[in-house]
């Protein structure tokens, strides 16, 4: 019996019937623009054009321009200039221009259906008093070579605008040819007062638009670790990349020159969640489709990648989220950085609550704990105006590209005013509320009587958010911000702050619970990964009675972002304590018990509840050991000079007692070298490797190289060294 195939699914829906010419959303799209337009019919053959101006060469002065616009380091030929700045661009033509007689336009196109309603396509008079949009003016007219400024409205969009020349005549308009090398880049201008992105500070402009390199903050807030990483926003494709993806999301041109809703798009854009955005997310462990997130070092490869296959890449977490976002921003002259939040709730949407339940003898109950807490979490904040918001909402915003809630629909966050989540006006777009429990959540422990009631028996409102961090201006150390997010802790302005908050829906415990008559505080030297070590539990007596505490210590294997994949070590233990009596005790961990059960970033997460049985308070404690990993050696030889060759050479020694297998190497800069791997079978114990790649700079400077090894046995081996690129001879 013969069966019906089934319906064909439809296509998209046609524009017609709705607008009269589908919405520009693509930066690359072409239309033909003639190159004589006739004002009339005109009778055969061509017009009599001779004795009117005829365009020999136009002259984009890129030397001039890029110097003055701050965009000399992109690695590409094509102008590239910052909007509300005059540019220069200069004119050659068949003779010398009389002011009096002849007229001629610049022209922006962008996209296929320009119009100036829309701003994809401006004319541009020169010298012309009447008001237009972007100003142009003859700034030299030597000969029959007029060099002419324009400039760019300071909302104007932001992307790669067609430019023509055009001369009028009686007869029509002539044009110059197409010719992709007189193509313009406009991008925001944070140099300038007019512009919504306008930064008034140098230093930090010289930090979070012009450094291509930065360092990521990871580990536990006591024991913090840093990544180096390439941004290399100023690389060959990545300006035309970052265009890809607003082209991908199909973003209309017209929204491109407003940098809240670029910011917010990328936002979604950065994750493929939805939307086939730029990153795969993966936190399971297997990676064997893609790249460790572990094992990248910088954003080209990924957004190169991207941009050339149209495919999501594979594997992001956080901070590969959120530092080939800061390349994407900066890259467009979106002031950026990327932020670390130690101890981050999450997946509370908002109400300011991570439970932990523990049974009536004070044992967390596994089963019933569902509620996570990040080590660490990594975002974005990039600096704009912000005029859909009440005045002083401004500066810094939260952006956030790791997929976590949905938002509007969209797996995407921010942008928040940071100003706002100090204050808790979280009423404001977008997404405050999300990022103030982040910052600010208590961790609220629940005993569960046996009748299955929960009986809330312990509120921690320090532990969440204990401190945010971002690189400092100019140097490799961090800077702690923590305060431009939060008040300190039970301070007047804090309560006053969750007062606010409480008005707009986020309302944190309300505690009246009796203050413990025992401290409980862990302890823990650094230690290295397959190490074995020491725990300190701290007791102290607050009261001149005697006490007994009776804990559970659970040791276990967790991922970063606080989800336990198992425990290694259990231990009850009854501690005695005098009248006021401080006590020590000291738990051995051996390494054989961790060592085969580690997942990625080798965090270990110690758990410690316990009954005090004279008063039935229930004490806790909670310490998060990462172990180290050790690191690579990253060595520069040869000329050091641009154009000519140099080596770095990257050095492992295996310390541990067993093979590291298919191991993979990377190593890439910014302006020194692309991104190369290799990958090594087998590293035997207390054995070393030795790679040696040569490179040629192509820019003189100071830059990085940057290296990473990463297997499934060791993650998060990094090591960099800065080298001082010097022109070479007879060079600029």
């Amino acid at each position: 019996m013969a069966t019906q195939d089934p319906s064909p699914r439809p296509g998209p829906v046609s524009y017609r019937g709705r607008s009269s010419l589908p919405m520009a959303s693509s930066n690359t799209d072409d239309q033909e623009v003639l190159q004589f337009e006739p004002f009339q019919l005109m009778p055969r053959g061509p017009p009599p054009l001779k004795e009117f101006l005829d365009i020999w060469d136009v002259n984009n002065l890129n030397d001039i321009n890029k110097k003055q616009h701050h965009t000399d380091l992109y690695a590409n030929d094509n102008l590239i200039v910052r909007r509300a700045q005059e540019f220069q661009i200069r004119i050659t033509f068949d003779r010398a221009y009389n002011p009096l007689q002849d007229q001629f336009l610049v022209e922006f196109v962008m996209g296929r259906y320009p119009q100036v309603s829309k701003g994809t396509y401006i004319p541009i008079r020169i010298d012309e008093e009447r008001p237009q949009s972007w100003q142009g003016r003859v700034l030299e007219s030597k000969d029959n070579m007029v060099t002419v400024g324009i400039t760019a409205t300071p909302d104007c969009i932001v992307g790669k605008f067609r430019m023509y020349v055009a001369v009028i005549t009686p007869y029509g308009i002539r044009r110059t040819q197409r010719d992709p090398n007189t193509d313009v880049y406009i991008l925001f201008n944070p140099w300038s007062q007019a512009d919504s992105v306008y930064l008034d500070d140098e230093a930090e402009l010289g930090e979070c638009i012009l450094n291509e390199t930065g360092v990521l903050y990871h580990g536990e807030v006591k024991d913090i670790s840093v990544r180096p990483w390439s941004y290399g926003q100023f690389e060959y494709g990545i300006l035309d990349a970052c265009l890809y993806v607003m082209d991908k999301a199909s973003m209309p041109l017209i929204n491109r020159g407003d940098a809240v809703k670029v910011a917010r798009m990328a936002s979604a854009m950065m994750n493929s969640k939805d939307d086939d955005g730029v990153l795969v997310g993966n936190w399971s462990g297997d990676y064997i489709y893609g790249v460790a997130p572990t094992a990248w070092t910088g954003s080209v490869e990924i957004l190169l990648n991207y941009a050339n296959s149209g495919m999501p890449v594979c594997y992001a977490q956080c901070w590969v989220y959120a530092a080939v976002f800061n390349t994407f921003l900066r890259c467009l002259g979106i002031p950026a950085r990327v932020v670390t939040n130690f101890y981050s709730a999450h997946d509370n949407n908002g109400n300011l609550k991570t439970d932990l339940i523990v049974d009536e003898n004070g044992q967390v109950d596994k089963e019933r704990t569902k509620d996570s807490i990040w080590n660490y979490h990594c975002w974005n904040e990039c600096y704009m105006a912000r005029p859909d918001l009440p005045q002083g909402f401004g500066g810094w915003q939260v952006v956030d590209a790791t997929p976590q809630e949905t938002s509007d629909g969209l797996y995407r966050c921010g942008p928040a005013s940071v100003y706002a989540i100090k204050h808790g006006q979280v009423c404001y777009p977008f997404d405050a509320p999300f990022v103030f429990a982040e910052v600010n959540s208590d961790v609220v422990f629940y005993k569960r009587n046996k009748n299955g009631t929960l009986e809330q028996v312990k509120v921690d409102k320090t532990h969440v958010g204990q401190l945010v961090l971002t690189k400092d201006i100019g140097s490799d150390k961090s800077r702690d911000i923590t305060s431009q997010y939060k008040f300190p802790e039970g301070t007047e302005e804090e309560r006053t702050v969750l007062e606010k908050a409480e008005e707009f829906g986020c309302s944190r415990v309300q505690s009246t619970l009796p203050p413990a008559d025992v401290e409980l505080r862990i302890t823990v030297q650094d230690v290295m990964v397959g190490n074995d070590f020491q725990l300190s539990l701290e007791f102290k007596n607050l009261t001149e009675l005697k006490r007994t505490a009776s804990v559970y210590i659970s040791g276990n294997i967790v991922y970063y972002t606080g989800v336990t994949s198992s425990e290694f070590k259990f231990k009850t233990q009854k501690v005695k304590l005098e009248p006021f009596e401080y006590k020590k005790v000291t738990l051995d961990v051996n390494s054989k018990e961790y060592l085969s059960k580690l997942v990625e970033q080798a965090n270990l997460n110690f758990i410690i509840t316990g009954r005090i049985p004279e008063t039935g308070q229930i004490i806790s404690a909670m310490q998060v050991v990462a172990l180290h990993t050790p690191k690579l050696s990253v060595k520069v030889s040869g000329s050091q000079k641009v154009s000519e060759e140099s080596f770095v050479t990257v050095e492992f020694t295996n310390p541990f007692k067993y093979n590291l297998e298919n191991v993979s190497l990377r190593v890439e800069g910014p302006g020194l070298m692309k991104a190369k791997n290799k990958v090594y079978s087998v590293i035997p114990p207390n054995s070393s490797l030795t790679w040696t790649e040569s490179f040629s700079p192509w820019r003189p400077g100071p830059a990085w190289l940057i290296a990473s090894l990463d297997c499934a046995a060791l993650r998060q081996v990094y090591g960099h060294v800065e080298v001082n690129i010097q022109s070479s001879e007879g060079g600029l």
